[in-house]
């Protein structure tokens, strides 16, 4: 007789997983609280879908465990994942690593897979929420009661709440004794303390981003920052927000350390300025570092470095010369808080993984629990990274639930 299995969450994950199990014989039956299947996995890649990424930093998965995430990714791997695409009739496309349907339609991945749920006969149930599972993997929702020999929690996190990440998961884990790892924001913008953020709103740059924890290097990633009225973003934000999200909460001072001239070393940039002050004399003050940066960025450093409104360049002194050199490449921006769930694309925490086997995510503790994709205390960097965890894990329960 078949292996009766239930998915919770109609994700990335659940859905791969509902693919692999059905492949593997079982009758799948996958519960989504939504409207509507899949509705995270539009907006990703901004709606190209990052499938995946062929570099493989050292870095790439965060969590109390990180390297719980190696089995999976061994199990199903990045060629495997891109062969599992095209076999859904998916044609990809890299770009620098970074591997996209040819079509740049996050849309042309969700409808490749529910195309081949329904020819493995997985039914796909919407707007059903789950109030409870039963350690006898009982499902509990406002249809009615369901018994199965398996169940998937692919329930995500508590991140984008609008596509129905809203944290139910976590719930239903929980109270089967599954401890959670206290979800905060990741790959988020960070909000800071100083004045001088509205006016420079809109600047885009290529600076290198340093999060100091209570004085000490935390983490550092170089890429395009975005100035907001509020505070910094980007993907070098995004990538050491998770930290920075950790801890405000545990009370401990975060700040940012911004560079804007990464290329230059602080002798460099010296060298470079006092050639310009030589060389520029005669230019209005406000105009010293004219060709260097962005004009809006650029007032500011001035202003950070004591250098007000002086007629002309020849006018700056040599101190304020250095004071300059510091302010661009080691400005100090305080972090107050974190965008909240709603801006971030993934969550730090979750389930605790060290609860759940790593080669097959069986729960430890249900005997016929499974989990995968973000609900798991498992978070990685942009590029693809959370979308081939999705598919890893969700791929490796699929297999292990159906074959039962």
């Amino acid at each position: 007789m078949k292996q009766q299995i239930i998915i919770i969450g109609a994700g990335a994950s659940g859905l791969a997983a509902g693919i692999a199990a059905a492949r593997e014989g079982a009758s799948v039956t996958i519960m989504e609280h939504t409207a509507r299947p899949g509705k995270k996995l539009l907006s990703t890649g901004n709606g190209k879908c990052n499938i995946t990424n062929l570099q493989f930093p050292k870095d790439a998965y965060r969590g109390n465990q990180p390297d719980f995430v190696f089995p999976a990714l061994h199990t199903v791997t990045v060629s495997q994942t891109m062969d599992f695409f095209k076999e859904l009739g998916i044609v990809l496309t890299e770009r620098n690593g970074y591997v996209y349907p040819n079509s740049g339609q996050a849309s042309t991945v969700l409808e490749a897979m529910l195309f081949e749920l329904e020819h493995l006969g997985v039914r796909i149930v919407t707007e059903c929420p789950v109030k409870e599972i039963k350690k006898d993997l009982t499902v509990i929702t406002d249809h009615g009661k369901q018994r199965c020999d398996r169940i998937i929690l692919a329930a995500g996190s508590m991140a984008a709440p609008k596509t129905g990440s809203d944290g139910s998961g976590y719930s239903l884990a929980r109270k089967l004794g599954h401890h959670i790892i206290e979800p905060l924001p990741a790959l988020v913008q960070l909000r800071c303390k100083e004045k001088w953020y509205k006016q420079a709103a809109g600047v885009r740059t290529d600076a290198l981003v340093t999060l100091k924890i209570d004085g000490k290097t935390a983490a550092s990633d170089r890429g395009e920052l975005q100035i907001t009225d509020y505070g910094i973003s980007g993907i070098p934000v995004f990538q050491i927000s998770r930290y920075a999200a950790k801890a405000l909460k545990e009370g401990r001072q975060a700040a940012a350390e911004l560079d804007f001239l990464p290329q230059l070393s602080l002798t460099d940039l010296e060298k470079l300025l006092f050639t310009r002050h030589r060389q520029f004399g005669y230019r209005p003050g406000e105009e010293f570092l004219h060709g260097v940066l962005n004009s809006k960025l650029a007032k500011i450093l001035l202003k950070e470095a004591g250098i007000g409104r002086v007629s002309r360049v020849k006018e700056i002194t040599e101190k304020e010369i250095k004071n300059l050199v510091h302010c661009i490449k080691e400005l100090k921006t305080i972090i107050v808080s974190t965008n909240t769930f709603d801006q971030a694309q993934v969550c730090s925490g979750g389930v605790d993984t060290r609860e759940v086997d790593p080669d097959t995510m069986e729960s430890k503790l249900i005997t016929g629990l499974y989990f995968s994709g973000e609900i798991l205390d498992v978070d990685g960097i942009c590029g693809g990274y959370n979308l081939q965890w999705a598919w890893s894990s969700g791929i490796t329960a699929g297999i292990h639930a159906g074959r039962g």
